[in-house]
């Protein structure tokens, strides 16, 4: 059997170099390429307490591509093993998970708008109310619950967080 010589291994490690770079730059550009698409896309609802996104954004339409036509993509996430009360970890597993769009895209948050020669505050939506369903935990709200802890042959009641980053200041 023939053995091939050192230059023989240089010049194929230099080829697959060249490959590799030539992959690389090329994943660069495609990646840029997506990320620009992605630029357009405009977030309606982003609910991060019943894990749901909507966004949307113009596209070619198929039938006539000088035409655009409005694309709303909506994203659910079912989070698993979720409790029916958060704050309580012995509640029993949420089975049923119920999003309603019309509820998800409500906007509650009071914005200012000019009437006339005036500014009002004012809110989007006619039914907000606070006691909305959370399927999982709000990582800006302190969640916390008691439990028996026995110790040194006493049972004792303490209070544990259950989202420890927002309950405790650094």
């Amino acid at each position: 059997m023939i053995h091939p010589g050192p230059s023989f291994f240089k010049r194929k490690e230099g080829r697959m170099k060249t490959s590799l770079l030539l992959w690389g730059v090329l994943a660069v550009f495609l990646g840029a390429a997506l990320v620009d698409e992605e630029a357009e896309e405009h977030v309606l609802v982003d609910n991060k307490c019943k894990c749901a996104r909507v966004t949307s954004r113009f596209v070619p339409s198929k039938d006539n591509p000088e035409e655009e036509v409005l694309v709303r993509n909506i994203r659910v996430i079912v989070p698993l093993m979720s409790r029916k009360n958060i704050s309580d970890p012995t509640s029993p597993v949420r089975t049923a998970f119920v999003y309603r769009l019309s509820e998800l895209c409500k906007k509650c948050d009071p914005t200012e708008v000019e009437l006339g020669d005036r500014v009002v505050t004012a809110e989007q939506s006619n039914h907000c109310s606070s006691s909305d369903t959370c399927y999982t935990y709000d990582r800006n709200k302190c969640y916390t619950t008691t439990f028996p802890f026995f110790y040194g042959g006493k049972i004792n009641t303490v209070q544990a967080a259950l989202t420890p980053e927002s309950c405790y200041p650094d």
